[in-house]
């Protein structure tokens, strides 16, 4: 047992609140740590690194009793929340916050018999998919097991099959959530339907997500895998990528697909085959036979890749198709909603990755074709729309130590160069450490459920204990957000 003092290492006190003196002595089966102690630093850190935590304290939590009484710490000590299972979405430092950590929140059992799992908040999803095979099951996860499931559904949540499944947040059948008056709740359709709602896509805006239980897809096998083209050419970078648009364009919504402009430094590090080099990659998942995938693949292969690693796969393999760096990464990640792409953006866009650019930049640019299941209303409403768009823009640009304001600088610039064909919106899964601004979180939903998304906060958050994130402050009864409307409505 660890009790949780709030006489911890401080630093300026947050707005909206006032640090108290006192001390908070219930018991807790969990840690508690402080700034020189040991794995403190571990339990800051991340796979982002290019955002540091400098709480007050952290609460390494064991279970939610634990996540609820370090809330209330929180509110008594006048210090936000800041909350952290795996650190692939850090955005905003939390310093001076009191810093939940999940990890070890680690239920996990599958009912094959009703297709859902219940996941404790310390799970990542690569643990989901092997669990779950075991039973000829398959989560809608995305693009790498090493992401957190918990945040990964309240940001929507884009699985590699969107096109046939939609967001991962359409899965979700309840949620237990921790809340700002420290009570733990279970959430769902028909029990507080407001709160269910807000919390997929809302984010930790709300609460500490303890646990989800959600539908798992009846799937063993899927062909899918990555196509790679040399894209020194500008020329042949863009007749790879207009190609693969007027592709896409034709395809069911069984085949989820992506493409992605790289351009790599001539650095040792880097294996043989990429140094110095530009690629196009284009990565397919296709939920049916796999013959017919194969056969849709075949325009593909004709434009000569000199890579194909396109086969029918175990579904817990899924994830192998994008080889997402495992390791600690510096990287500056910017997101955005493509309108389609015309000959003009297929230019532009080639032109990022051409070699011949004295000194250049080293972006990878991921367009992810959507459309299908995630342009219809989801059986349980969320907070998550594409609102139409035809491609989901994923920017990712090293940032080695030193380095990050030459990171976001490019950034800016790929960006700039891009405004033609962007629709002004995000996704709230995609919002990084440049988005942190409210401007920029209220891109991330529509006008409607912004106001939606503020009122609810005022009602369950109105001390907004919880702004350590993209944060949705809660509106004033004047702010014109209107009555919080149930599903129901």
């Amino acid at each position: 047992m660890s009790t949780v003092p709030v006489n911890a290492p401080d630093s300026a006190p947050p707005p909206r609140h006032t640090t108290t003196s006192a001390r908070f002595t219930a018991p807790i089966r969990g840690r508690t740590l402080y700034p020189g102690d040991e794995g403190f630093e571990e339990a800051c850190s991340g796979w982002l690194l290019t955002v540091e935590h400098r709480p007050a304290a952290v609460v390494v939590a064991a279970d939610a009793d634990d996540v609820a009484a370090a809330v209330r710490f929180a509110a008594e000590a006048g210090r936000p929340v800041a909350v952290q299972s795996t650190g692939h979405g850090k955005s905003v430092p939390a310093d001076g916050a009191v810093f939940i950590a999940t990890g070890e929140l680690r239920e996990l059992s599958v009912d094959p018999r009703a297709g859902t799992a219940r996941i404790g908040a310390g799970l990542r999803w690569g643990e989901v998919l092997t669990a779950a095979a075991e039973h000829g099951l398959a989560p809608p996860c995305g693009f790498s097991g090493q992401v957190g499931v918990m945040g990964y559904l309240t940001g929507g949540g884009l699985p590699l099959a969107c096109r046939t499944y939609g967001f991962a947040a359409d899965h979700v059948r309840s949620l237990d959530i921790v809340t700002a008056d420290g009570l733990l709740r279970t959430v769902s359709p028909a029990r507080e339907p407001d709160l269910f709602w807000a919390v997929r896509g809302g984010k930790s805006n709300f609460g500490v997500v303890v646990a989800a239980e959600i539908e798992l897809l009846p799937l063993r096998t899927v062909y899918g895998g990555e196509l790679y083209y040399p894209g020194e050419d500008p020329g042949h970078a863009a007749h790879v990528l207009g190609s693969y648009l007027a592709w896409a364009e034709e395809q069911p919504e069984e085949m989820s697909s992506s493409v992605t402009l790289l351009r790599f430094p001539d650095a040792p590090q880097l294996p043989e085959e990429f140094r110095g080099r530009s690629l196009v990659q284009i990565r397919v998942v296709y939920m049916g036979d796999g013959e017919q995938g194969a056969r849709l693949v075949e325009p593909l292969r004709a434009l000569g890749a000199e890579k194909d690693t396109c086969r029918a796969m175990p579904y817990a393999q899924i994830t192998e198709i994008y080889q997402d760096p495992k390791n600690p990464v510096r990287a500056h990640l910017r997101s955005a909603l493509l309108r389609e792409l015309d000959d003009e953006a297929v230019e532009e866009l080639a032109s990022l990755i051409d070699a011949s650019t004295p000194g250049g930049s080293f972006p990878g640019i991921e367009l992810r074709h959507l459309g299908g299941a995630l342009n219809r209303q989801p059986g349980r409403p969320h907070a998550v729309s594409t609102r139409g768009a035809a491609f989901h823009l994923w920017l990712r640009m090293p940032a080695p130590a030193g380095q990050a304001d030459a990171a976001r600088e490019v950034a800016d610039e790929v960006l700039e160069r891009l405004r033609r064909w962007d629709t002004g919106a995000a996704l709230p899964g995609f919002l990084f450490d440049h988005d942190s601004a409210p401007e920029r979180v209220r891109r991330a939903y529509t006008e409607a459920d912004y106001r939606r998304l503020a009122a609810l906060k005022a009602q369950y958050d109105p001390s907004h204990l919880f702004r350590i994130n993209h944060n949705i402050p809660p509106s004033s009864p004047d702010a014109g957000g209107g009555r919080v409307t149930t599903e129901a409505d």
